[in-house]
């Protein structure tokens, strides 16, 4: 590809407690691909999603996401790398109690939206792209567990990322929900942005096929 990458990781060393987690680990990602992170428990994948978004430093070596170096971010930076990023977690983290709307506009006020027309707006946008343009009013406890993970993906778009980091975002779900969440992260992928999805789900893989990314002992092995 002759494309810059969003992401471009050579040679990096990760420690979390001076434990080395990653070593000399090389990745690159591209606009618009769709990659399966894959490997044992323990094998890192948590821990590079982590270092994607700067939960955990990069001692060594170059890293770069989008127009950031990771090597030199500040802490103050850290928050402007984020809203290039849409994470979404396992576990929801939705806020229980507030409406779908309310967890958005929470992070929409968090990540300096202002105009409470603009807010609802984009609020309408995103449930819509989910497929949850009608369940802005419900409660998070009144909602399925895909359709929690919906929201969550729709919390990801907020801020109109050029990379979605999705940690295990099926494994709460049942077969059939898991394969709606994917479809629609792999829809995702195809405007452009840059979607990656830590899973042991290999089922996903061979339905929605994309890029798969082997960590085993910290290193990338594919």
């Amino acid at each position: 590809m002759t494309e810059t990458p969003k992401i471009l990781l050579e040679r990096i060393n990760v420690y979390r407690k001076n434990i080395l987690i990653l070593s000399e680990l090389d990745f690159k990602v591209f606009p618009g691909e769709f990659i399966y992170l894959i490997g044992k428990t323990g094998s890192g994948k948590t821990s590079l999603l982590k270092t994607l978004y700067a939960e955990l430093p990069v001692e060594d070596g170059k890293a770069r996401i989008s127009d950031f170096i990771l090597t030199e971010i500040k802490p103050t930076e850290i928050p402007f790398l984020r809203r290039k990023l849409g994470i979404v977690f396992q576990d929801f983290q939705l806020l229980t109690d507030r409406t779908v709307n309310q967890n958005l506009e929470f992070i929409m006020k968090a990540t300096g939206w202002k105009k409470a027309d603009k807010i609802l707006d984009r609020t309408n946008e995103v449930l819509a792209k989910v497929g949850m343009g009608t369940k802005g009013f419900k409660m998070p406890h009144e909602l399925s567990g895909g359709e929690q993970q919906r929201v969550c993906i729709a919390r990801a778009l907020i801020n109109d990322p050029e990379i979605i980091l999705a940690d295990e975002p099926t494994g709460n779900l049942d077969p059939e929900t898991s394969a709606e969440i994917v479809k629609l992260l792999h829809d995702i992928s195809k405007s452009g942005t840059c979607v990656i999805i830590a899973t042991h789900n290999h089922f996903m893989i061979e339905k929605f096929p994309g890029r798969v990314v082997k960590l085993d002992r910290g290193k990338v092995v594919v």
